[in-house]
């Protein structure tokens, strides 16, 4: 199948796999926009929201949906790394035997990821980048694809370790999830009180969805997108010379690199989805927000002001 037909084949799957997803979630469709853009791209996503938005059901439902398997690990302050990597134990014949934890499944909901002490906060560091964990010296490849979905409430802090910035890095996308409006809300609440059973259709596979992240890397990108892109991760470093007052008043901390990577990477997903065959600036604009929300770090005047993130980057835009 040529590139074109196969970006024409991936737009009707998204539109059929959005509205398989909607008999289970109603509204958020920003939010599972920037889920499935992550998957096609092969990132990973952290959703902040308050309790009681379907984090968890949402991400079981887009699991469903990919056919891939999916484990929940509920990140605790006792939790410990071997908890999630598994261990090795003696078996019958007093041979070390590895037992395989949770974090070997295609889709992981890290839920409530700031709960959890950081060396257990760190034992995904290395699935999240190399795909990969090493237990007793030993390397265990993940099997591909493999999505870490960590969810976390900005509202209870007491008690969190909130997570180190190198971590942070690592989610391609923050995604804040806001409340239903009245609408969606009623749609909510009748078919959770209700006694019937949806069930939804799995409309990819494995190979699937690691053939659709090879044809997003093979779309072409213009220069002046890749140029656009980089200068809108550089105009959020306060150290440089080229830095806006606005930025160096309120900026402690710009974006690195991997904004600049997954930019590029988001605007191709995006404008697949949309059936473009090349991205363009507007569709680096369409995935900045939660691609570079969590990458900048403001200072205690822009808190004093009441300045947020987002703010600041649509500003930048």
């Amino acid at each position: 199948m040529s590139d074109v037909a196969a970006i024409n084949k991936l737009v009707e799957k998204h539109n059929a796999l959005k509205a398989e997803i909607a008999k289970v979630i109603i509204g958020q469709t920003v939010v599972i926009d920037q889920i499935l853009l992550s998957i096609y791209t092969g990132g990973h996503s952290l959703l902040i929201g308050v309790p009681g938005l379907a984090k968890t059901l949402m991400v079981n439902t887009i699991a469903q949906t990919l056919g891939l398997d999916f484990k929940r690990i509920q990140f605790t302050p006792d939790l410990m790394p071997s908890d999630i990597l598994g261990s090795e134990v003696l078996d019958q014949n007093r041979n070390f035997k590895f037992i395989k934890g949770p974090i070997f499944a295609n889709i992981i909901l890290a839920d409530e990821i700031n709960r959890t002490p950081p060396k257990t906060q760190a034992a995904l560091l290395e699935a999240m980048q190399e795909r990969s964990v090493t237990i007793a010296g030993q390397q265990h490849k993940l099997q591909l694809p493999y999505f870490v979905l960590a969810t976390q409430n900005p509202i209870e802090q007491e008690g969190t370790y909130p997570l180190p910035e190198a971590q942070l890095d690592r989610f391609m996308f923050a995604i804040e999830l806001k409340y239903p409006s009245v609408a969606e809300e009623m749609q909510v609440v009748k078919s959770t009180t209700s006694d019937i059973e949806i069930s939804v259709n799995a409309l990819f596979n494995a190979q699937e969805i690691l053939e659709v992240q090879h044809l997003v890397r093979r779309i072409p990108v213009p220069d002046n997108v890749v140029e656009y892109a980089v200068k809108l991760v550089n105009s959020t470093r306060p150290n440089l010379d080229s830095a806006s007052d606005f930025v160096k008043q309120f900026i402690d901390w710009g974006a690195g690199p991997r904004a600049s990577q997954n930019l590029i990477l988001g605007a191709k997903a995006n404008a697949a989805i949309h059936g473009k065959f090349s991205p363009d600036i507007e569709d680096v604009k369409a995935v900045a927000m939660g691609i570079l929300r969590h990458r900048i770090i403001k200072n205690y005047k822009a808190e004093a002001e009441g300045i947020s993130e987002e703010d600041i980057i649509g500003r930048l835009l």
